[in-house]
């Protein structure tokens, strides 16, 4: 199991991806406010508003609320303002956590995010006290049944991509995340819909965890994730199967 993808494999297996569509559209709605305030309401000229068009279009998100958050972030219509905060740490056994947000009230976030780090035997450190540890890529994940290996190698690398590598039921697309968009385009230019895409924090190396520390890594991720001004969540531990199913028990 590849190290970006591994929580969102872990979620998978806890039936707790994605599903709460609520959830997802708040959290896209202040990604696209955020988008159109920092590089403006035009997706054409802003690849990063563009990308959380398409991310708000594939959960069928209805045209009139991208256009409203769009607004607010241009200020055209009045609305909260939110600030993108990322705040680093150690989990359980040394794993070491990047939480990215989009926040409305620093204060609140920060005490509710050292909170959760705290209760399940992690601690909240300072920015940059983990974030070497990580390299920012451009990841998409095509199921392998949807397209021959060679068909996507060729089409990808072409695009600009650095690598493709098997992960288990998906082939993994990775790329520099100037390139990523145009590798996101070459996949769906070959009539594909990838199972995920995104410019993701992929760890250089793992830590594993057993016993009490996988436990308690699994609780925190799970806090995270769930916590109202949380994007994304990435983190460097590797747990054994076993110790997914035993969370679930």
């Amino acid at each position: 199991m590849s190290g970006h993808s591994k929580w969102h494999t872990i979620k998978h297996k806890k039936g707790a991806a994605d599903a709460k569509r609520g959830k997802v559209f708040t959290r896209i709605i202040k990604e696209l406010t955020v988008a159109a305030r920092n590089g403006g309401g035009d997706p054409d000229s802003n690849p990063r508003l563009r990308t959380v068009i398409a991310d708000a279009k594939q959960v069928n998100m209805p045209a009139d609320n991208i256009k409203r958050a769009i607004r607010r972030g241009t200020g055209e219509e009045e609305g909260v303002t939110y600030d993108e905060v990322t705040y680093e740490g150690y989990g359980p056994g040394g794993a070491a956590v990047i939480v990215e947000t989009l926040t409305d009230n620093r204060n609140r976030t920060v005490s509710e995010i050292r909170h959760a780090f705290s209760k399940y035997g992690g601690n909240l450190g300072e920015a940059n006290s983990v974030a070497w540890m990580f390299d920012k890529k451009g990841v998409i994940a095509i199921a392998k049944d949807k397209v021959a290996e060679d068909t996507l190698m060729n089409a990808v690398l072409d695009a600009g991509a650095d690598d493709m590598r098997d992960d288990g039921d998906n082939w993994e697309v990775v790329s520099a995340p100037d390139a990523h968009n145009a590798v996101l385009e070459a996949v769906k230019a070959l009539g594909i819909e990838p199972e995920s895409a995104s410019i993701a924090m992929v760890p250089q190396n793992y830590i594993k965890l057993e016993g009490r520390a996988a436990q308690q890594m699994l609780k925190l991720m799970d806090v995270l994730e769930d916590h109202d001004d949380t994007k994304n969540v990435w983190s460097n531990f590797d747990i054994e199967e076993k110790e997914i199913e035993a969370s679930l028990a």
